[in-house]
């Protein structure tokens, strides 16, 4: 299933419980399988330049031309 993306942020948001040992990652790109926790797909889209739209589905991502 396709779906579209607008993102802010293209890594995770890293959290320290006080109740686990290490950090805990947050998704923040909107892509993870493991919501709501990081399964690195941010990687995914680093390159993205800001206010660009992209969708997404399993053979990757395809950038949606805006008009304004």
């Amino acid at each position: 299933m396709a779906r579209l993306v607008k993102h802010e942020r293209n890594k995770p948001y890293r959290i320290n419980p006080e109740e686990v040992k290490g950090p805990i990652w947050l998704c923040a790109c909107g892509l993870s399988k493991n919501k709501p926790y990081c399964d690195s797909s941010h990687k995914k889209i680093l390159e993205e330049q800001p206010g660009e739209v992209y969708v997404y589905d399993d053979q990757g991502r395809v950038k949606v031309e805006t008009q304004y």
